[in-house]
């Protein structure tokens, strides 16, 4: 028994049976009505949408002549004349067709300048539709383009692509451009019903909605994947057995993870990672899934009623959006979404699942900070003088919502005053030092030091580790040894105090000294290296610079002007100006 497939035999036949493109029904049935006709029709957009359907109906609307024969230019083709039944069956001769992807150079575009100098055989216009034509050469472009341009009346072409910025802007210029959209899952799981049912197939709603998501907004790949479907359930349709033919992961294996993500439940994360290999499923599925219920959730909270109630997915998406802070929602949409082309790069692609949600782990929890004493200050006492009025700190747990109140506030929302009175000023937090930085105590040998430093880098003599032990050395006694002069240098850093760098800038001193000298290392923490020095004068800059900013009389007065502007500590950056030659 002959059997068509469902792509073929539900394939609309007039405008009436399109699925999903309304917008370009609309505009070609009021053209062909009016007769408003265009020479040249490019049609755009992904495969399996009915750019190539839209031609045939077109090709149909131009040539139908009614079931008497009397008939004109309609947007209703009759299907039943000579052209509509000829064309659907992909022999009337007026209407050609040609795959651009395989006859694509300028002999193929000659043979169609050819075919256009005669007119048509048996119908009102002859059509010429190229598939795939952003894949013609230049050279058959340039051929076509003449005739594209000032085709005769009785001709009309038809372009397709599923790539228009390859096209040449010469040839768009003049085509009338229509993009065909992908279809929302939505509109293809309503058609694959209606198909299902004329075939009186037995489905249930979870295998077509899986079906529909699938084809990935492509009407032709789902009715595909419903032929593929029906011969793998044996004549019926199951969400068990259409997620088995897909490799899908069910939603609650996503959720799962979901919740140990926000959890920060890494035992939870890796049990679920060894049931997914058990189960011998997708990992590429489980980071679909998991992106496709992070983006309900973030539906859930920025519209809080906006999912389709129908849609059994949405209480669960519902119920998790709750757990998760927006922010967290779309990093953790970010890391899956970025994460499936992570996963061939490994050999073990649940290794490389695991780590894609692992990076979610790296990043601190939302809540993880410590509560906040209403009033109280989180930062280091280390402080800058910034204009902001100083009744301004009961404030502070105003701006702080109360389902996060154990989050540390940002520094722009620290205080919000009323009003900036002139020369009043509040101390508000700035960077504080790392806790292991000595602060620096200069000393005579610590600047002379510095200078032979900054000579050795300026003349290449020292780099890399050598410049790092110069750099964090602490000049303390100089005597006389056996060979010269005996320089003694207090170093902390014991992977620093080594033989080999020691000997190398001992070298390097030698040479600029102009006489033999011997260095000794010293353990200790030093309190004056020209390390230190330069730390110190970056943190006198910045000084200046915040007290530059804070006391410029413009920026003063856009702080009284708008009052919840603020200085955010550490923006600050003193410019490194060159010296003048």
């Amino acid at each position: 028994m002959k059997s068509t497939v469902l792509a073929r035999k539900y394939r609309p036949r007039h405008f009436g049976e399109m699925v999903g493109q309304d917008h370009v029904v609309r505009a070609l049935s009021n053209a062909l009505a009016s007769g408003r006709l265009h020479h040249a029709y490019l049609f755009t957009g992904t495969r399996g949408i009915g750019k190539t359907t839209v031609s045939r109906i077109l090709a149909k609307s131009l040539n139908c002549t009614g079931v008497d024969g009397t008939g004109g230019v309609t947007a209703e083709p009759c299907g039943r004349c000579q052209a509509c039944t000829e064309i659907d069956a992909d022999r009337y001769i007026d209407y050609i067709e040609l795959d651009a992807a395989s006859n694509r150079g300028i002999d193929e575009a000659r043979e169609l300048i050819e075919r256009a100098a005669y007119k048509p055989s048996v119908g009102r216009y002859k059509v010429f539709m190229v598939d795939e034509a952003h894949q013609l050469t230049k050279d058959a472009f340039s051929a076509l383009l003449k005739t594209l341009e000032e085709p005769p009346e009785y001709l009309k072409f038809v372009l397709a692509t599923t790539d228009p910025d390859k096209m040449l802007p010469t040839v768009l210029s003049r085509c009338l451009q229509f993009n065909l959209r992908p279809m929302a899952p939505q509109t293809v799981q309503e058609h694959l019903a209606r198909v299902l049912a004329l075939e009186h197939v037995e489905h249930d709603a979870g295998s077509i909605r899986l079906l529909a998501r699938a084809a990935r907004g492509s009407m032709r790949d789902a009715l595909s994947l419903t032929d593929q479907a029906i011969a793998f359930g044996a004549g019926r349709l199951q969400e068990a057995a259409v997620r088995a033919m897909l490799g899908s992961v069910e939603r609650s294996v996503a959720a799962g993870f979901v919740q140990a993500l926000a959890g920060r439940d890494g035992a939870a994360l890796m049990a679920g990672v060894d049931a997914l290999r058990t189960r011998g499923q997708s990992a590429s599925g489980a980071l679909e899934e998991i992106a496709t219920l992070l983006q309900q959730m973030a539906i859930a909270q920025a519209v809080p009623g906006a999912l389709d109630a129908d849609d059994p997915d949405t209480p669960e998406a519902t119920r998790l959006a709750s757990v998760l802070q927006p922010d967290e929602t779309q990093l953790l949409y970010s890391i899956a979404l970025h994460g499936r082309a992570e996963l061939q790069l490994l050999s073990d692609e649940y290794a490389a699942f695991a780590m894609v949600l692992l990076r979610f782990l790296a990043f601190p929890s939302s809540g993880s900070a410590p509560a906040l004493e209403p009033g109280s200050r989180t930062a280091s006492p280390v402080a800058s003088s910034v204009p902001v009025a100083a009744s301004a700190a009961p404030a502070v747990a105003a701006t702080v919502p109360p389902s996060r109140a154990s989050e540390e506030p940002p520094p722009w929302v620290d205080a919000v005053p009323d009003e900036v009175p002139a020369g009043q000023t509040i101390a508000l937090p700035a960077a504080a030092p790392a806790a292991h930085t000595p602060a620096l105590q200069a000393t005579p040998l610590g600047e002379r030091w510095a200078a032979l430093v900054q000579q050795l880098v300026q003349r290449g003599l020292v780099a890399a580790l050598v410049r790092e032990l110069a750099m964090q050395s602490q000049w303390v006694e100089e005597t006389s040894g056996a060979r010269g002069a005996l320089w003694r240098l207090r170093v902390e850093r014991e992977s620093l105090r080594s033989a080999a760098l020691r000997d190398k800038l001992q070298s390097a001193l030698s040479t600029l000294h102009g006489s033999p000298l011997e260095l000794e290392l010293l353990a200790g923490a030093p309190s004056d290296t020209p390390a230190l020095r330069e730390a110190a004068a970056r943190e006198h800059a910045q000084q200046q610079a915040e007290q530059t900013m804070t006391t410029d009389p413009v920026v003063r007065e856009l702080m009284a002007q708008f009052k919840t502007a603020r200085i955010v500590p550490g923006s600050i950056k003193p410019v490194q100006r060159n010296p003048s030659p």
